[in-house]
């Protein structure tokens, strides 16, 4: 098969700016510089990542239509909504892993916890008076919080917003006390002072905040919750042109330019191969479904 001779789209479940956008243009701009095609990138917006992914889904396995896959189409949709138009585990063919972002657990700067052993102590001698705020419902944002309640056994209420832009005012007004948040986004409000950062999601510390421990390091070994970005297609893509889109993504993004942009702004790349990119996938959904049924979240 000659492969490409066309243009390709990869598509963006998401709106422009965010983290899957700007990490689809880094590869379109890169690509069709060396496979002389064009390089489209669309952004089909809405339904928490659905409409994107069934579009591609539903689209020929040629090589000519990708996907940015997130954590939430592959790992968490399928157990929070009831029905989907496409499989999560089916209908798509790993190509290779993008990069990873860490949540940072924040709390309102009033409430008297400096550490997440704090925290723990007074959500447990308040049970349910402490909240949490997200972007919605079966979000990486409400899922951390989630994890955080199984991982400890503490009480405290979800409160399900439509976005940060909702959120965060209520956070630094103390209507909400506390929020997972993506780190890029709440770095600028804890180095002002606004709000208290307790702990990063992730298992290392990001060097985008080297001062901030992470969660797993103040006493719960294992905790992990970070917002991931992936490049699938749809299934039956042909293995040449798999392997091959494997590689051109980690020329790309082992580039020091491209590595140090995108450390800079909180994401760390780590391209693999589609067979590691099949298990960690695997390993998310299990994680994550056992999440959603426990905690009982339901697309809004």
């Amino acid at each position: 098969m000659q492969w490409p001779k066309k243009p390709i789209h990869i598509i963006v479940s998401f709106t422009p700016g965010g983290a899957p956008d700007t990490l689809a243009r880094i590869l379109a701009e890169s690509w069709q510089k060396t496979l002389g095609v064009n390089v489209l990138v669309e952004n089909r917006p809405g339904f928490g990542g659905n409409i994107g992914a069934d579009y591609v889904a539903k689209s020929d396995a040629d090589g000519y239509t990708l996907l940015i896959g997130t954590v939430g189409i592959h790992a968490i949709n399928g157990a929070l909504y009831e029905k989907l138009s496409y499989d999560p585990s089916r209908d798509f063919v790993p190509i290779s892993f993008l990069a990873s972002t860490p949540n940072v657990l924040v709390v309102n700067k009033k409430l008297a916890v400096a550490n997440l052993s704090e925290l723990i102590t007074l959500a447990k001698a308040e049970p349910n008076q402490l909240t949490f705020g997200s972007s919605g419902s079966g979000t990486s944002l409400h899922m951390s919080g989630e994890l955080l309640k199984e991982m400890t056994g503490i009480q405290i209420r979800h409160i399900p917003y439509k976005g940060r832009a909702q959120f965060l005012p209520d956070l630094v007004s103390g209507r909400i006390s506390m929020v997972f948040d993506n780190l890029a986004s709440a770095l600028p409000l804890i180095q002002a002072g606004e709000i208290r950062a307790i702990g990063i999601t992730s298992l290392r510390r990001s060097p985008a905040a080297p001062d901030i421990p992470t969660i797993a390091e103040q006493g719960l070994p294992g905790f992990e919750a970070v917002s991931w970005f992936s490049l699938v297609g749809p299934v039956g893509l042909p293995v040449g042109v798999q392997n091959r889109l494997s590689q051109l993504t980690k020329e790309v993004l082992l580039q020091p330019v491209v590595l140090a942009k995108l450390r800079a702004s909180g994401l760390e790349p780590a391209p693999n191969s589609p067979a590691e990119l099949a298990r960690f996938i695997q390993l998310e959904s299990e994680k994550w479904a056992r999440i959603v049924k426990k905690s009982g979240a339901k697309a809004d």
